[in-house]
């Protein structure tokens, strides 16, 4: 997978602390930027941190490009609603001789590996037949209601991969551009970055998380999972890990400062 940071809210910490600074003084909108420094932009965001107050957290947006990456981690991201989302369509891109993410245990077994190597080829040779099947079917169709050939089979292929892709599997490939404010990312990494997250999402959150950390790193001090700042949540279905889940944390953002 691939996580790209592709652009941000500019100086998104002073833009967060001219939000707060409003909420909390008589100064005018003209005048909320004079005097920020970064020192005291940081200064406002502890300050918020401490109240609870999280509104103004919100006036700071994050676009991220993801790749490398299947549909069922599409059908994870897209639960957290504070967001949007472009995803490849396989609607209007053909997908044959797609790539396949291969779940860690399985890629660790050979005689897993092979079973589900035999199973993606078998669906993408099914999704090439269909596609073939469909497009020789439309083509004809179009063709007696009047399209010259040319057009019939370019539209007919568009109508056949909108059907063909039913047997595409979940582990098929796929791209996405991901926006959310800098609010809904701590919620994202709260529920994303816990040892008790799918592998897949997991992973792709600690690579937004080092990503948003490196630009705002007061803003994210203290993003991640719930038992960096208290007890775990999960109950009974904690991973008992909290102290080694703290230490990789602090070593990630210590790196993502270093690097």
């Amino acid at each position: 997978m691939k996580v790209t940071l592709i652009s941000h809210t500019p100086e998104p910490e002073k833009t967060v602390a001219a939000a707060a600074k409003l909420c909390y003084s008589k100064t005018g909108i003209t005048g909320l930027m004079d005097g920020l420094t970064d020192e005291k932009a940081s200064q406002f965001l502890q300050m918020l941190e401490s109240m609870g107050h999280a509104s103004p957290i919100e006036h700071a947006s994050f676009t991220f490009g993801i790749e490398g990456v299947s549909r069922s981690f599409l059908a994870q991201i897209t639960r957290h609603r504070i967001g949007s989302y472009s995803v490849q369509s396989q609607r209007y891109v053909i997908k044959s001789g797609f790539e396949t993410i291969v779940p860690p245990a399985i890629e660790a077994i050979p005689e897993a590996k092979a079973e589900f190597e035999a199973a993606m080829a078998s669906c993408g040779e099914y999704y090439d037949r269909l596609t073939e099947i469909l497009t020789r079917h439309h083509a004809k169709e179009l063709e007696a209601e009047g399209k010259s050939p040319e057009e019939a089979a370019r539209l007919a292929v568009k109508m056949a991969i909108e059907d063909a892709r039913y047997v595409l599997p979940n582990a098929c490939d796929t791209k996405m551009v991901v926006t959310m404010n800098a609010r809904s990312l701590h919620n994202f990494f709260e529920k994303r970055c816990c040892n008790r997250a799918q592998w897949e999402i997991h992973q792709v959150a600690d690579e937004m998380l080092a990503l948003v950390y490196a630009v705002a790193p007061s803003l994210f001090a203290h993003a991640g999972p719930p038992c960096l700042n208290g007890p775990c949540p999960e109950g009974k279905m904690s991973c008992g890990k909290a102290a080694q889940v703290r230490e990789r944390y602090q070593q990630l953002k210590e790196r993502t400062s270093n690097g």
